[in-house]
C-alpha cells in the first residue's frame, strides 16, 4: 500500500497489484489507501466506511466510523488527519485533481 502511495507521489515503483505505476493513481486507489489507513488506526475496523463524493471542484473522500474511533483518526491536535490529507492531496496533485479528506460524525 505504501509503495503504491510512494509511486503516486514520486512517479516510480510498482504498486501493490504488481503493475508499474506511472505516478498517476486513480481516485479509487486513493480511496482504498484512505480506507487502509483508517482501518489500521481504529479499534473497530469493521465499522469504517470510506466513500467518495465528486463535485465541481474535485472530490471529497469521506470517512465514517464509530464515534469512539473518530479521535484515533483525527489524532492529537489533528496531526493524524492532517498527515492523511497531505498525502492524499500530494498524490491527487500529481493527477492535477483536487481531493480532500473529511471525517464524518
Amino acid at each position: 500500500m505504501f509503495k503504491k502511495l510512494f509511486g503516486f507521489l514520486f512517479g516510480s515503483g510498482k504498486g501493490c497489484s504488481g503493475k508499474v505505476s506511472d505516478g498517476r493513481g486513480t481516485l479509487r486507489e486513493l480511496e482504498s489507501f484512505v480506507d487502509y489507513v483508517a482501518k489500521s488506526l481504529v479499534d473497530n475496523p469493521d465499522e469504517v466506511a470510506v466513500s467518495t463524493v465528486e463535485n465541481g471542484e474535485g472530490a471529497t473522500i469521506q470517512i465514517r466510523c464509530n464515534k469512539e474511533d473518530i479521535g484515533k483518526i483525527v489524532g492529537k491536535r489533528g496531526k493524524t488527519i492532517m498527515a492523511i490529507r497531505s498525502l492524499v492531496s500530494g498524490a491527487a496533485g500529481r493527477q492535477r485533481k483536487r481531493v480532500s479528506v473529511d471525517v464524518m460524525d
